[in-house]
């Protein structure tokens, strides 16, 4: 192959070149030679290209739909938890395996169309050509753009409408359930159907003034109406329990005990030091008084992003969160020593009734449960 540069034509013969030609000068101002640049249908309009055709638009159309099922169940499938007795609990269990299918469908159709149309459409080219050194002068900018037209004319794209439409749409609407979700926070007032003026400030564990009801610690057994209590010696020292809010006025209602595992701020985490590793305990300053001897209680929502802290070790006296793997200190009123969250986790004040000799929450948590939102202070 010569490497010699083309004779460059003037700036007055360079503007009456068409794209043709000024490929074809592109290419041998850059020193490349086409071995092999075949139409993948040289003959037009065949059956095969069809097929070929509607094959790549299947991908497209499959990502725009499965785009559009996406924002429909993040939108309005079911996302409140309910108890598996519930009628609804299968639709809630679905809720976030439906987020994955459909927005990953979303995505793989517009990767597989894509794939598709370039291994079907595009001329796959063997070309050769010399390396130099320099910028870009105006013809070569020119030429550039000529070439990259080119290419797009080769491709067929300009007359597939069926491809363009389906591959706009599957795009477009993969962004916009990209976009839904990143904003999705915003489609939702959190105070809107609050029964309280500050929701997200109060708990299932809050007592309105002058109510001399107490609010128990309650097991769940995995059946709503059964409401089983915990006292000092159903634990074991070194144990973990997941407790719930119980008035006694409940008892027998359906919705309003269902509404107590339900609500997401509810769960707590009741924790039995071993009594050597409760001589050890630190506490927050004004909050002396929460425990109950070895007992302490946590939030169970993760102050980072809201994840349930569903583990306890034993022996090193740490709540961890396996969602990112946050860790807080037991023995010094639940501080983060390790991972993303950065707040401790909220205490609730538990004593017992010397009554029934069953736990009880003597108020609401003194702090926001879980991660930060914008009213939050703390």
């Amino acid at each position: 192959m010569s490497s010699d540069k083309p004779e460059l034509p003037s700036e007055a013969e360079l503007a009456e070149l068409d794209r043709d030609e000024l490929v074809k000068l592109g290419g041998r101002m850059d020193g490349v030679e086409l071995i092999e640049y075949p139409d993948p249908w040289p003959v037009k309009g065949t059956r095969a290209e069809r097929r070929a055709e509607r094959q790549v638009a299947f991908w497209f159309i499959l990502s725009a739909l499965a785009g559009l099922a996406f924002i429909v169940v993040f939108i309005w499938w079911p996302w409140q938890y309910e108890a598996p007795q519930d009628g609804v609990f299968q639709l809630y269990y679905w809720y976030t395996p439906m987020l994955g299918i459909t927005l990953g469908l979303s995505i793989l159709g517009v990767g597989v169309g894509v794939l598709n149309y370039t291994r079907k459409f595009v001329p796959h080219e063997v070309a050769v050509q010399d390396r130099h050194d320099g910028g870009s002068a105006d013809i070569d900018q020119k030429t550039i753009l000529a070439q990259l037209s080119d290419a797009g004319v080769r491709s067929t794209i300009a007359r597939r409408s069926l491809i363009k439409r389906s591959a706009g749409a599957g795009a477009g609407i993969m962004g916009l359930g990209i976009g839904v979700f990143t904003l999705g926070a915003f489609l939702r007032n959190p105070h809107a159907h609050s029964e309280e003026p500050e929701g997200l400030w109060r708990t299932g564990w809050h007592s309105e003034p002058g109510n001399t009801e107490k609010v128990f610690l309650r097991r769940v057994t995995g059946d709503v109406e059964e409401v089983v209590l915990v006292r000092p010696e159903d634990m074991d020292a070194g144990s973990m329990e997941t407790v719930f809010p119980f008035r006694e006025s409940e008892r027998g209602n359906h919705e309003a005990l269902s509404e107590a595992l339900r609500r997401s701020d509810n769960p707590v985490m009741l924790i039995r030091l071993r009594p050597e590793d409760a001589a050890k305990v630190i506490k927050h300053r004004g909050q002396e008084d929460f425990n109950y001897g070895d007992f302490y209680a946590y939030t169970k929502i993760c102050s980072h992003l809201g994840c349930p802290t569903s583990l306890y070790e034993q022996r090193t006296n740490r709540i961890l969160c396996p969602c990112h793997q946050s860790q807080f200190n037991a023995l010094e009123y639940a501080k983060p020593i390790f991972g993303p969250a950065t707040r401790k986790l909220a205490q609730l004040p538990i004593d017992l009734d010397p009554e029934t000799g069953y736990f009880y929450a003597k108020s609401d948590f003194m702090e926001a449960v879980g991660p930060a939102f914008w009213e939050r202070k703390s």
